[in-house]
């Protein structure tokens, strides 16, 4: 699964970040789904939430 935003990925590089999601593996695969998409600072909000 890519990240959304650039704050989910640097929470995801922090050491509580790896530990959710898994190992140094996991957020390596996550690295890898988002290699070369521009991603906004922050996600958007869903619609209807």
């Amino acid at each position: 699964m890519p990240w959304k935003s650039k704050k989910q990925r640097r929470w995801g590089h922090s050491p509580e970040g790896i530990k959710a999601l898994g190992g140094k593996k996991a957020v390596a695969e996550w690295d890898k789904a988002t290699k070369g998409k521009k991603l906004p600072k922050i996600a958007p909000k869903k619609k209807g939430k």
